[in-house]
């Protein structure tokens, strides 16, 4: 695949809508950070209308799904700008190791991270960070499955 990363300052003006199969009320990332093959970084500013708010704090359940939407959005990206493809839906085989130090709270900014360890024939072993004003709120390991499709 002939590839060379993007500027951060190009990722931030893609509209993750055209990256990800998932849509609003259930989009967990606001914005793509960063984009290289082995790292992608998204960030999401809590809003009270957030569907995974609750009591003023985002559920464990929303910090899970912004790591599997970043992962989603790597894909989005590598299939419509580099293969000039459709999205392709990714199947979430695994969520290991998780820790979450604390959740974080409307108005607060979020980053996700998704650093890529493996990629063995589709499958991808994937260590997710979600930071708070640089501080690491949750972290872990997911297996994701993603169709070959020519």
């Amino acid at each position: 695949m002939d590839y060379s990363a993007p500027t951060d300052n190009f990722v931030r003006t893609i509209d993750v809508h055209h990256l990800l199969p998932q849509q609003e009320p259930f989009v967990m990332i606001g914005t793509l950070e960063h984009f290289d093959m082995l790292r992608t970084v998204t960030s999401l500013k809590i809003s009270p209308g957030n569907i995974f708010v609750q009591d003023e704090q985002i559920l464990a359940a929303g910090l899970v799904e912004s790591m599997a939407q970043t992962c989603a959005a790597r894909i989005g990206y590598i299939n419509r700008y580099i293969r000039k493809r459709g999205i392709d839906i990714g199947v979430i085989g695994a969520v290991n190791s998780l820790d979450i130090y604390r959740t974080p709270k409307v108005g607060d900014t979020i980053y996700t991270q998704a650093e890529i360890l493996q990629d063995i024939f589709g499958i991808l072993l994937v260590q997710a960070t979600i930071t708070v004003q640089n501080q690491i709120i949750a972290r872990a390991e997911i297996k994701i499955a993603v169709p070959d499709k020519p």
